[in-house]
């Protein structure tokens, strides 16, 4: 179904692979031109591709202090404004708490926290202009911590509560700001905890993953694709009464209210 996006300027971070590469597709097929953002310049450059004179990339490492500016200049500078900015990049060492050394700690919030932080303030201006619409990735962990993702999860509490608090700063200046907690999602980081729950119990893969999703009392496993068409329904025009908003998409492992 159309969303509206037709000529919408959109930045997508981690945009190399996963999540953020079905969300920069999802946006491009609905009419949106997409400024891809990563650290890996030959997979962004091959996304790219895919997605045809709709996509530019811009390669930059956002946990760099000036790196989110210089992506919202950059945009600006080629596709002429900002409408979306999808902070979308970050991912989180797991491990004991005892074991995880404060540069562990450091790069999870650099990356998956203040880069974004940054970046939306950076963007800002050219939001307010278009009336624009952000859309952060976080994740389960930030409602229902555990001992093996206490990184993950403070990140993802922070960003909670960053999404309450620019939503109320961004209604001033006419623009929306939700966010997204998928559960499960089937990328390369998904991938390898199901290898290492088949070798725990001693079966293949697709068992594995079937106890999984038992034991997590879920529906099953998320698709990138679930998480990108979310996402565009929510910077559509069918999604603008969702701000502030902070929506599971995790096929039932949030159980609390």
């Amino acid at each position: 179904m159309a969303q509206g996006l037709e000529g919408k300027v959109a930045i997508v971070t981690g945009a190399s692979r996963g999540i953020g590469a079905e969300i920069a597709e999802e946006l491009a097929r609905e009419g949106a031109r997409v400024m891809l953002t990563a650290r890996s310049a030959d997979a962004l450059k091959a996304r790219a591709a895919v997605l045809g004179e709709r996509a530019a990339v811009h390669v930059a490492d956002l946990r760099e202090r000036t790196a989110p500016a210089a992506l919202a200049d950059a945009t600006v500078s080629r596709f002429g404004g900002i409408d979306i900015v999808v902070a979308n990049a970050g991912a989180t060492k797991r491990g004991d708490f005892l074991e995880l050394s404060d540069a562990d700690w450091d790069d999870g919030f650099a990356l998956k926290f203040f880069a974004h932080m940054r970046l939306i303030r950076a963007a800002w201006p050219s939001l307010k202009k278009s009336r624009g619409s952000v859309v952060i990735i976080s994740g389960v962990g930030g409602r229902t911590p555990g001992a093996e993702f206490t990184i993950g999860g403070s990140v993802n509490a922070a960003l909670l509560s960053l999404t309450k608090a620019l939503a109320d700063r961004a209604v001033i200046d006419g623009f929306r700001v939700n966010t997204i907690c998928p559960g499960d999602v089937r990328t390369d980081r998904l991938a390898r905890r199901v290898k290492a729950a088949a070798e725990r119990y001693g079966v293949d893969a697709a068992e594995a993953e079937r106890r999984m999703v038992a034991e997590d009392r879920v529906v099953r496993f998320g698709e990138p694709a679930d998480i990108a068409g979310l996402v565009s329904f929510i910077v559509g025009p069918r999604g603008g009464f969702l701000h502030g908003s902070i929506i599971d998409m995790d096929g039932g492992k949030t159980k609390t209210t």
